[in-house]
């Protein structure tokens, strides 16, 4: 669903969202990698579980993040209806070094992740 109007509620929750910085990055990793998770949060901002959640909460509570449950896991992600706009509003910052380094962060996160994997499957397959 494309927004093409809102109301002052709607990008009052937005600009709320988008006044601090923790909230930034978030929604900036999300935007530019679909879905992650508290921990991956955790892991790629340095910040404690306390500080990632009551973020999430805080961006969840407003309408923007979706979730959902895989196992012990919860995945996050910006709901359709905010990808536009969102995508906009990041386009003039998105040459901050700060954001830039937490993709970095991520990417690195994301190749560990996927060597660990390929290991284990390697090792099930040798036995």
């Amino acid at each position: 669903m494309r927004l093409k109007n809102i109301s002052l509620n709607y990008g009052q929750r937005i600009f709320k969202a988008l006044s601090d910085e923790s909230r930034i990055r978030m929604l900036h990793l999300l935007l530019s990698n679909k879905e992650l998770s508290i921990s991956d949060f955790e892991l790629i901002l340095d910040y404690t579980q306390t500080k990632t959640s009551r973020h999430l909460i805080g961006l969840k509570n407003a309408g923007l993040l979706g979730s959902r449950r895989v196992d012990q896991w919860v995945f996050y992600y910006i709901l359709e209806e905010y990808l536009e706009i969102l995508q906009q509003i990041f386009k003039f910052i998105q040459k901050d070094a700060s954001l830039i380094k937490d993709q970095e962060t991520f990417e690195i996160l994301k190749s560990n992740r996927e060597l660990a994997i390929n290991k284990i499957q390697n090792n099930q397959y040798r036995r």
